[in-house]
């Protein structure tokens, strides 16, 4: 868990270095150069390719969990105020929940919809404005980014690779970041020709530790945490968000940001501390009972 955990903690990295390090006005740029050559550097090193049914899962998976997530969220981006984008975020959890109760037969408990709720409160107290301004087709695009990740959570845990962790890692980020290249490239044009070695730099981290080790710990996690556990820990990008913005860009942090900050801890402590409900053993078997010779076989 604290390694997933790990994940949505460096993500919340993103607005720092995007600010700090990056071209502005380039947010597309920053989501391919952050999946495609990490992704192609984990093929490289795994040499692992996806076989059968994993050549289409791979597309699906990277669509949802890279591609069309990260397009919906710079489009909400753009249009919405960081903090409306965020709070309409936090409600991921919740519709991770609710699919996994549909698509897995999980049980949806009043716990974790409450601790749902909670984590939605605690990031709109710690982000949102009193002066922000509603875009619907951005909170439309909010909404969808929200719904996609949490469709590609509950399907990483549906569909569970045979193939080792960074492989698959490797062929979703390359999926991603090759449906993002020429959706890049129309939108945004190429590549300023200007970068300077900040820029460089700040790709490098987005790429090598924002994409391949983050997402390699995500996919981890998906693998051995239940969906709705897993996607509780995605509220900790905001808080680390505001934490670095206070620490190293002088920004200020009111008490009732800190309140929120609270909050968002602890509705992810009482996601990830809920008892999960035990699996029924098996019935015993009947001792008068004659094998069958198929039984014996």
């Amino acid at each position: 868990m604290l390694t997933t955990a790990l994940a949505p903690a460096v993500w919340g990295s993103t607005y720092l270095v995007t600010t700090e390090f990056l071209p502005p006005h380039r947010p597309l740029l920053a989501a391919t150069l952050r999946a495609l050559p990490a992704g192609l550097l984990l093929i490289a090193l795994t040499r692992r390719l996806p076989t059968g049914s994993w050549w289409w899962r791979s597309l699906v998976l990277g669509a949802l969990n890279i591609g069309v997530f990260l397009a919906l969220l710079f489009v909400a981006a753009y249009r919405l105020p960081g903090g409306v984008a965020a709070t309409v975020g936090a409600v991921q959890p919740l519709v991770t929940a609710g699919l996994s109760a549909a698509l897995l037969g999980d049980r949806l408990t009043l716990r974790t919809v409450l601790s749902g709720i909670a984590g939605v409160a605690g990031v709109s107290l710690l982000v949102l404005r009193a002066n922000a301004q509603l875009d619907m087709i951005g909170v439309a695009a909010a909404l969808g980014g929200a719904l996609v990740m949490a469709t590609g959570v509950v399907l990483s845990k549906r569909w569970t690779s045979p193939a080792p962790v960074l492989a698959t890692t490797g062929w979703q980020l390359a999926a991603g970041g090759l449906m993002l290249a020429p959706v890049t490239f129309f939108v945004e044009g190429p590549p300023p020709s200007d970068l300077t070695g900040t820029n460089l730099l700040g790709y490098a981290y987005l790429s090598l530790i924002g994409g391949a080790l983050t997402y390699a710990l995500w996919f981890r996690g998906l693998r051995a945490l239940p969906p709705t556990s897993a996607s509780f820990l995605s509220l900790l990008s905001p808080v680390v968000a505001t934490a670095l913005g206070w620490l190293a860009l002088g920004q200020d942090l009111s008490p009732l940001q800190a309140l929120g900050a609270l909050i968002v801890l602890a509705a992810l402590v009482s996601a990830q501390t809920q008892r999960q409900r035990p699996t029924a053993p098996p019935p015993p078997a009947d001792p008068a009972r004659t094998p069958s010779v198929h039984e014996n076989a």
